[in-house]
C-alpha cells in the first residue's frame, strides 16, 4: 500500500480587502453619493442645480450627503454673501481624484447596460 499524500489544512493566504479601498467604496456606494460627486465633477453646482440633475433625491438627503462629504474632505461649500445667500459646492483636491474613475465607471456602466 503507497502512502497517501497529506495536504496542509488549506489557509487563505490572501491578504483582505485593503481597508482603504472599503471605506472609499461603502463611502461612495452609499445610496445618492456617487450619483452627487458624478454631478460633481462636471462642474460645481448650487444645492437646487443638484436636486435637478440627480431626480428623486430629496432635499433632506442631499444636505445629509453633502454634509457627509464634505466631512470626508471630497467636497467643499462656498457661501456667497448676498441676499440671497448662495451656497456652491464642488469637489475639492481629492474629490476631483475621483474623476477619471468615475468617468471610467459611466463608460463601463453604458457598456455593461448594452450588453445585457
Amino acid at each position: 500500500m503507497e502512502p497517501v499524500a497529506t495536504t496542509a489544512p488549506h489557509t487563505n493566504s490572501s491578504p483582505g480587502v485593503c481597508p482603504h479601498f472599503h471605506a472609499a467604496i461603502e463611502l461612495i456606494g452609499k445610496r445618492w453619493t456617487g450619483a452627487i460627486v458624478c454631478a460633481l465633477t462636471e462642474r460645481p453646482m448650487r444645492f437646487g442645480e443638484l436636486g435637478k440633475v440627480v431626480p428623486g433625491l430629496s432635499d433632506r438627503l442631499l444636505s445629509q450627503r453633502l454634509r457627509e462629504l464634505e466631512d470626508e474632505g471630497l467636497v467643499k461649500r462656498e457661501v456667497e454673501a448676498g441676499s440671497p445667500v448662495r451656497v456652491t459646492y464642488s469637489l475639492t483636491e481629492v474629490g476631483r481624484g475621483l474623476g477619471p474613475s468615475i468617468h471610467e465607471l459611466k463608460s463601463w456602466a453604458r457598456q455593461w447596460k448594452h450588453a445585457g
